[in-house]
């Protein structure tokens, strides 16, 4: 079984690698192909996955090349992680809007649109060559912003689910707090992807969310970055990105009092490739956790050996909504949980979601919309209606800077935007 990763060169391949190793009964990988265009950085990670695997006694090879249609050939199922623009883009959509009063964020407002549109024409490409070189194979995106580069790969006809580590991570995290393994937790996970809620935590079948806010309330609140107040009233537990909407000024402040999370990612990922260009480590290291991106490697594997061993498992995923929340598009894309078969991911029925969450919900599925729009046909005009439909934007004058600011610091990356 071949599987490709598109964006190999990413400082978390090994956290990936590291999963295939462990979990090789579950997926029984024979090769993985890294795909990337810096050389630079995919000879270092492509022998540390080498490494790791040899260490680990995996029998699969590892290759590596920098064209997409030579790694993909064949695969079963492609794994998308880009970052157009690298950390250097990165850090302008955390820093660019703040100067506007809004919250600056890779995946979310102002900064979530900049990369949106840097980013979903290339997944388009790299997806229509999928599509002639492994034709069967389903693409697994990571790529952020998930939801929206998601909405555009099924609007294209591709075989695609989204994945993000927010519900695994709160399954974990909800496993430990009650003691007992994983496998016993369910949630009651609904929304958008980066914009989601646990509503019900299931052990064994039993709703414990009350006991357990009751019990680890202000920890559990303290780990999203909300008052414990107002998650108890909520009964709910909103994932860290509703901070930005809920605690919207208080991380302006901090914001424009703090080093950007880029400028810091950055200097890991520095250490990380010196790391991984040393013959002598053959495990990921320690540092690799605070890269972000836990239960990544768990998440991608259940989610492929679902999709091609035909499980009927039920995994969070991001998928069309097709009439499962009835107060958005059908086409929209939303994070629920779903049953994966190698069919695809059918959405779980959902109780009827509160209007407090629906409104939220609604409001940034229509930003989707015209973000998508904006990606795909480029012009000033669409990026200041999605802009302005932004709930973390949503005044005219602000929209209109903020279009100004961000098409011009990211020229180099949208064709459409380059002055005559």
């Amino acid at each position: 079984m071949k599987l490709a990763v598109v964006g190999g060169g990413s400082t978390y391949t090994p956290e990936l690698i590291d999963g295939f190793a462990r979990l090789r009964d579950d997926l029984p990988v024979t090769e993985i192909a890294l795909i990337d265009p810096d050389g630079r950085r995919l000879e270092p990670i492509s022998g540390m996955a080498r490494r790791m695997l040899a260490h680990a006694g995996h029998p699969a090879r590892v290759t590596a090349t920098s064209s997409v249609e030579e790694g993909v050939a064949g695969a079963r199922a492609v794994l998308v992680q880009l970052r157009i623009g690298g950390q250097a883009a990165r850090e302008v959509d955390e820093t660019l809007p703040p100067r506007c009063g809004c919250v600056g964020q890779e995946t979310t407002g102002a900064g979530g649109l900049a990369k949106a549109l840097r980013t979903v024409p290339v997944v388009l490409e790299i997806a229509d060559v999928v599509r002639r070189a492994a034709p069967d194979a389903w693409i697994v995106d990571f790529t952020n912003p998930v939801g929206i580069v998601t909405r555009a790969l099924l609007d294209a006809g591709h075989r695609a689910i989204g994945l993000c580590n927010v519900a695994i991570g709160f399954q974990r995290r909800f496993a430990e707090l009650l003691g007992v393994p994983p496998s016993r937790v369910s949630l009651g996970h609904v929304g958008l992807n980066h914009l989601t809620w646990e509503r019900s935590v299931h052990l064994d079948g039993a709703d414990v969310l009350p006991s357990l806010l009751a019990a680890h309330g202000g920890e559990i609140a303290d780990a999203v970055g909300l008052r414990p107040e107002l998650v108890r009233r909520l009964g709910a537990v909103p994932s860290y990105y509703l901070r930005y909407f809920y605690a919207h000024d208080a991380v302006v402040e901090e914001q424009r009092s703090k080093p950007p999370r880029a400028a810091e990612v950055a200097a890991m990922e520095t250490e990380l490739l010196e790391l991984y260009a040393d013959p002598s480590v053959v495990t990921k290291p320690e540092l690799l956790a605070g890269r972000g991106g836990a239960y990544y490697s768990e998440a991608a594997v259940a989610l492929i050996a679902s999709l091609l061993g035909d499980r009927g498992d039920v995994q969070v995923v991001n998928v069309r909504n097709d009439g499962t929340l009835p107060f958005l598009d059908p086409d929209a894309v939303i994070e629920v949980p779903a049953t994966v078969s190698a069919a695809g991911a059918a959405p779980l029925p959902v109780e009827p979601v509160e209007p407090l969450y629906a409104g939220l919900i609604g409001h940034v599925s229509a930003y989707e919309t015209l973000a998508l729009r904006a990606a795909l046909h480029g012009g000033a005009e669409r990026v200041r209606d999605a802009l302005l439909a932004h709930p973390l934007v949503g005044q005219d004058a602000v929209a209109e800077e903020l279009t100004g600011l961000l098409l011009e610091a990211n020229r180099a990356f949208l064709p459409w935007a380059v002055r005559p």
